[in-house]
């Protein structure tokens, strides 16, 4: 089938280059991670890629010199420059027949296809910041791995299906991959790294120590990974004597008050009550009233994801990397 590559041209670009000490991905390393994305899918037998027009045209530099560009189709549609390009995007690759995608953004990014694409199998790339869910993997290695799945290969049922985060307001509802968190005295539409002193409830599909943002929180107390059967629950208050000190953006750290922290069965749901803002995956997307609640699950529902070094490992021990010129 064909291979879907999603580019958020604006990913490592943002306020946490000011705010923090983030590092930025500019649109040529980007144009050379696709280029070499295209190329390793190719070379595992994939016939067909679609790519998106974007502002930028990096996906039109990174493949209009290529001998195999016939192979390559950049898809156009009206931009709007906001996420739901990329929701468009993943739409009309979904109509082209793609089920496999290689996702080359944040956790932001992936979190826009496995909200609306659940049955998607994907390659999440990291060009972003704070970001837990994708992989820091050469891009030639992330092409022929999502490749071969997306040529038959590798079947995708190999691949977990990832966490999701089920929020429920009233008639609202949303998902987050990685955590969704509750913040007091805070305000939609603001881009600042969080503080500490407004996180209140934090819920995490994994907690992981080795990481940066919200994640570490959890994963400093109860390490929790992709594979855990569980999510975390991370009650925070600056009067609590339980303390962390967190690396909440790149170089940014910050004291964090822990007055609870449980494992969350999957299925089971915590009712967080504001006032506050319901952030997710960093993104403060929804505002709670006074008294108003909201209700958090962790279910294992999500696309299913290509873990790199085992779809390699696979294809090696199968013998498809062999050529018989005989």
């Amino acid at each position: 089938m064909p291979l879907g590559i999603i580019v958020n041209p604006f990913s490592g670009r943002d306020v946490r280059r000011v705010a923090a000490r983030a590092s930025t991905s500019d649109h040529q390393e980007k144009q050379q991670q696709v280029t070499r994305l295209v190329l390793g899918a190719l070379s595992m037998g994939v016939n067909k890629i679609y790519l998106g027009h974007e502002p930028f045209r990096i996906n039109e530099k990174a493949t209009e010199n290529l001998k195999e560009s016939d192979r390559v189709e950049i898809l156009h549609y009206t931009l709007t420059h906001t996420a739901a390009d990329t929701h468009t995007m993943v739409s009309m690759m979904w109509d082209a027949g793609c089920r496999v995608f290689i996702v080359l953004g944040g956790d932001g990014t992936s979190r826009i296809v496995a909200r609306g694409f659940p049955e998607a199998t994907i390659l999440p790339l990291s060009t972003g910041t704070n970001n837990v869910f994708p992989y820091r993997l050469e891009a030639s290695v992330a092409g022929m791995a999502a490749g071969l799945v997306a040529a038959g290969k590798i079947s995708s049922e190999t691949c977990i299906r990832c966490k999701r985060i089920h929020v429920e307001k009233d008639d609202q509802q949303d998902i987050a991959l990685i955590d969704a968190v509750l913040l007091r005295d805070d305000f939609l539409g603001n881009l600042l790294p969080f503080e500490a002193d407004k996180l209140a409830d934090v819920i995490l599909t994994r907690a992981e120590p080795a990481s940066i943002g919200i994640s570490p929180i959890g994963g400093f107390i109860e390490p929790t990974g992709l594979h855990d059967n569980n999510g975390i629950y991370v009650r925070c208050s600056q009067t609590a004597t339980r303390k962390l000190e967190v690396p909440i953006s790149p170089g940014l750290h910050q004291q964090v008050g822990i007055a609870d922290v449980q494992k969350l069965a999957l299925g089971h749901a915590v009712s967080v009550k504001g006032p506050g803002v319901l952030a997710f995956d960093g993104d403060r997307t929804i505002k709670l009233l006074e008294n108003e609640t909201a209700d958090i699950r962790v279910e294992r529902d999500g696309p299913r994801i290509i873990e790199a070094e085992k779809a390699m490992t696979m294809a090696a021990n199968q013998g498809l990397f062999e050529q018989n010129l005989s």
